[in-house]
């Protein structure tokens, strides 16, 4: 027989029965098996499971049970199944609502007890301002009494000195003086309690302040409530000021450190003065200024005079001592990572080294294949060691930049390429690493190409004091491939054995102290400069002080991109929060204050402008002293440029590059370089002096290019050395034009005749070379050139010609030039004008 499952599902959208395919029990009994499945609680119930026995095993009682249809069986099923859901339901719903009510009981109970024990603090604070409230009248009428009793002590010395008679007065008249000193104590007992009452239902001041008194303001003990200590102190203050006491403050005398000019708030700080005081005390001198504006010593010296301090003169240069580093002690010293300054030769390889080192690719997206910026990166090899590298230009016009990355270096690896050899930036690269005093590693790039000779390189290293371990010498030269990776690792063990011996060492907990590898400006941080931290510990909201800026670390910029909490020694890192863009090559020192470090970049900026204005007043003098002696004045033809590149070490670099164009006879001016877009400022200024604007690696805004239509030249590059041509071009037409002179030939004067309307012509014979109409002519007289000019009419016979060959005659007649005579010569000569380069 077969088995039928019957399964009723109870849920939020109603009920369900589902059925099954009938299967057949062990028993081979046909049996059905209804499931109840309660969506709340997930409970699988077996409602019933009635086995049919077979018709020959059924006794006859119940024959007609098992003649019941299925479908009968099905219905009676379902029915018994609603019904046991109906009760589970209930059931459930029962425990549910008993639930409910305990928790409402249990919730009803605990505010009841929270409110009584409210009810019972709020009445204990209220007698605590009762109790308050009558010891502060007591204190009161205590205060009054003894104001009386010392008033009346001080009226008995002039009563004794009255005269008798006033003293021999009735009695009645003693009686009725004697109450006025005060009241009695059984009147003062009796008012009490007749104020009192009236006092009972009085807010005090106090109180009021405390505004209305809740749960919270009952059950909170941190609120400040006045001490008995603050209370007698002031009832010992109403008390002095009573008898006519008058408390001084006595005046603390300082020393104030006064500069050459200091920012009144700066001057109010130091002085521990109000600054409202000090600006009014300075327009009463009448100085109007504000709290933000300088004055001079002299007025802050009397204005500190005014106050009662001691002023201090100070040298501007004495702001700088704030930053006077001392020597680590060497037990605060510990390891800190090399910083490698990769060199060498343009298109030797020196990026796509770093590239294989650090498994980028820079090198693709450098402008023209050469590397125009300078960059530092940390890269941890395989053997865990962390090492710091600074990737450097070869162009030549980048000298300044490989100078930079020597400085604040500890070792230089020097890539030549095999293929290449030893070229002029590897030779400068050399003297800017012995310069420094810092050992060099030989990377002999580009071995795997064919034509590839490593020992001519180093062959030609010995020139330059360059003597590798290969031939004996003490310098560490290694042949790697950037492109297929050969020699890497071998590179990286000798730049560690290198660091090893040389014991690197920093302390990191200190102020950190850095060196500006790189500046920009960018358009949605502001100025960003690249700092390569030397030791001490760089972080977030320190106050620094670099070159002539100054700032506050608003975020740290690791070389991946992401932001760091701080950077440690050996460590490059972008740093936002200047407040303009410092020169490469700038010291960065972190300093206590701001105030520190806005006097020491204000003091650097004014010795900075007077270099500039002593600079310029040299040429002025200079120029005066030249015209005064009569000396040759001409002066050189100057091509003006604005320039203005994507970093600080780039617009050095251009600046540099273009002020070397040019001679005695053309000169190349740099009006102004600066860092970020080409602005409308640039172009009025470019439009004032008549100069041409150079934009490296950046563009003009809207508002530049709208006014600098038909009017300036803009003029943009993205490569060093296109810039540097073209730049040469523009120079070297400046340049006047070389006059060349050609000889053409001589004739000779045979006799002179007088044309009407024409004037005097003279009819010639060519004796050498040929005579040209066009051409240019000399007249010469016993040998002496009486006139210079040109033919005016050329003729043979009575045609006009173009030129006469040597041995002909022909007439001729000069421009305006009449005095000829019989027996002149006359030299002819063709001019051409050359364009000269610099």
């Amino acid at each position: 027989m077969e088995k039928k499952t019957l399964r009723l599902s109870v849920g939020s959208r109603g009920t369900r029965l589902e059925s099954q395919r009938p299967q057949r029990n062990r028993m081979g009994r046909n049996a059905t098996e209804v499931v109840v499945e309660s969506a709340p609680r997930r409970r699988v119930v077996k409602a019933l499971q009635r086995p049919q026995t077979t018709v020959e095993a059924a006794p006859a009682a119940t024959a007609a049970k098992a003649k019941l249809s299925e479908r009968e069986i099905e219905r009676r099923s379902r029915a018994l199944l609603k019904e046991h859901v109906r009760t589970e339901e209930q059931r459930h719903a029962a425990e549910l609502a008993d639930r409910q009510l305990r928790q409402e009981q249990a919730r009803a109970d605990a505010l009841a007890k929270e409110e009584a024990e409210a009810r019972q603090v709020a009445e204990r604070l209220k007698e605590d301002a009762l109790q308050a409230e009558r010891q502060a009248a007591e204190g009161k009428r205590q205060d009054e009494a003894a104001v009386q009793e010392a008033q009346r002590d001080a009226a008995e010395p002039a009563a004794k000195q009255a005269p008798a008679a006033k003293v021999g007065g009735s009695a009645g008249e003693t009686k009725e003086s004697k109450p006025s000193a005060g009241p009695r104590k059984s009147d003062r007992k009796r008012g009490r309690d007749r104020e009192e009452p009236r006092h009972a239902g009085r807010v005090s001041p106090e109180r009021r302040r405390r505004g209305k008194l809740t749960v919270s303001r009952a059950l909170n003990d941190e609120e400040r409530q006045r001490s008995h200590a603050a209370y007698l102190r002031s009832q010992e203050r109403k008390k002095r000021k009573a008898m006519g006491a008058v408390q001084v403050r006595e005046k603390v005398v300082r020393e104030v450190q006064l500069p050459e000019s200091i920012v009144v708030q700066e001057l109010a700080n130091r002085m521990a003065e109000r600054v409202s005081d000090v600006v009014k005390t300075l327009m009463k001198n009448g100085v109007m200024v504000t709290q933000n504006q300088s004055i001079d010593a002299d007025t802050a010296e009397l204005t500190i005079a005014e106050f009662g301090h001691t002023a201090v003169r100070v040298s501007d240069a004495d702001v700088e001592e704030v930053i006077a580093s001392s020597d680590d002690k060497p037990e605060d010293l510990s390891e800190r990572p090399p910083v490698v300054t990769v060199m060498g030769h343009v298109d030797h390889g020196k990026t796509s080294l770093l590239d294989s080192i650090r498994k980028t690719s820079v090198a693709s997206g450098e402008a023209g294949g050469i590397t125009q910026h300078i960059g530092a990166y940390q890269v941890r090899t395989d053997s865990g060691a962390l090492l710091s590298f600074i990737d450097t230009p070869g162009h030549e016009a980048f000298a300044a930049m490989r100078a930079r990355g020597a400085q604040v270096t500890d070792i230089v690896v020097l890539v030549v390429a095999a293929d290449d050899s030893v070229m002029p930036q590897t030779v400068e690269a050399i003297n800017h690493a012995k310069a420094a005093e810092v050992p060099i590693i030989v990377a002999i790039n580009k071995c795997d190409k064919s034509g590839a000779d490593p020992d001519t390189v180093r062959n030609q290293l010995l020139r330059h004091g360059i003597i590798v371990e290969h031939r004996s010498g003490d310098v560490i030269d290694v042949e790697v491939s950037a492109l297929t990776g050969q020699g890497i690792g071998t590179l990286l063990e000798m730049i560690g054995i290198q660091a090893e011996v040389l014991e690197l060492k920093a302390n990191p907990n200190r102020s950190a102290v850095g060196a500006v590898i790189e500046s920009r400006l960018d358009v949605g941080r502001g100025p960003v400069a690249t700092i390569l931290v030397r030791t001490g510990t760089l972080r977030k909201g320190d106050v620094f002080v670099v070159g002539e800026q100054w700032g506050k670390v608003r975020a740290l910029v690791g070389h991946e991109g992401a932001r760091v909490a701080e950077a440690g020694p050996a460590m490059p890192v972008e740093v936002l929060g200047l407040n303009g863009t410092p020169n490469a090559g700038d010291i960065l020192n972190v300093v206590e204050t701001e105030s520190q470090a806005r006097e020491i970049s204000e003091f650097r900026q004014r010795l900075s402008r007077g270099k500039r204005a002593a600079a310029g007043a040299t040429a002025s003098m200079e120029q005066f002293l030249r015209i005064k002696d009569g000396m040759k004045t001409d002066v050189a033809s100057d091509l003006k440029l604005v320039v203005k590149a994507d970093v600080q070490g780039s617009s050095e670099a251009v600046t540099q590059a273009v002020e070397r164009i040019g001679n005695d006879e053309v000169k190349v001016r740099v009006l102004h370089s600066g860092v970020g877009a080409i602005t409308e400022t640039d172009v009025g200024l470019a439009e004032a002096s008549n100069a041409l604007i150079v934009g490296f690696n950046v563009r003009a805004n809207a508002a530049a290019r709208k006014s600098a239509q038909d009017r300036v030249d803009i003029r943009y590059y993205s490569v060093i050395y296109s810039l540097v041509d073209d730049i040469r071009s523009i120079a070297s037409g400046l340049l006047p034009m070389e006059i060349k002179e050609s000889f053409l030939g001589n004739a000779e004067i045979l006799e002179v005749f007088r044309i009407p309307g024409v004037g005097p012509v003279a009819g010639c014979k060519v004796t050498e070379g040929v005579v040209k109409r066009a051409a240019g002519i000399r007249l010469l007289r016993d040998s002496v050139v009486v006139h210079e000019g040109r033919l005016k009419t050329l003729k043979r016979f009575t045609s006009e010609v173009a030129e006469v060959q040597s041995g002909l005659e022909c007439g001729m007649a000069f421009e305006n030039y009449s005095n000829i005579r019989q027996g002149d010569a006359i030299e002819v000569f063709e001019r051409e004008e050359i364009q000269r380069s610099l």
